[in-house]
């Protein structure tokens, strides 16, 4: 079983943490089921950027980005190369370590 590497970010795991993941599952449904409750406004679906993670090891084992969601990121606050919607990366069997970024476009925190 995989495993995310979650590096430290002061709100959604102050000293970072490492969780087991379900190969097919995104990697924002394994951050909530395991206690990180990153941003995620749009329930999901691709329709915002809240959810943005930077893939700081793993990059290349996640699935391939579909257009909507290369277009949706380029509102994303910080992003780089390697950003990701983590409700669009889908975990296969290789480890990952994951940055969640400091700032979202969220101006409001949603809490689900």
């Amino acid at each position: 079983m995989p495993a995310i590497r979650v590096l430290p970010h002061p709100e959604y795991c102050p000293e970072g943490v490492t969780i087991q993941a379900r190969p097919g599952d995104s990697i924002c449904k394994t951050l909530l089921e395991n206690g990180v409750e990153i941003e995620h406004a749009c329930e999901m679906s691709c329709a915002c950027t809240t959810c943005h993670i930077i893939v700081r090891e793993g990059f290349a084992s996640l699935n391939e980005m579909q257009e909507k969601e290369e277009d949706l990121l380029d509102r994303a606050w910080g992003l780089e190369a390697n950003s990701r919607l983590s409700c669009q990366a889908i975990v296969d069997q290789q480890d990952l370590v994951v940055e969640i970024p400091k700032y979202s476009i969220n101006y409001a925190k949603e809490r689900h």
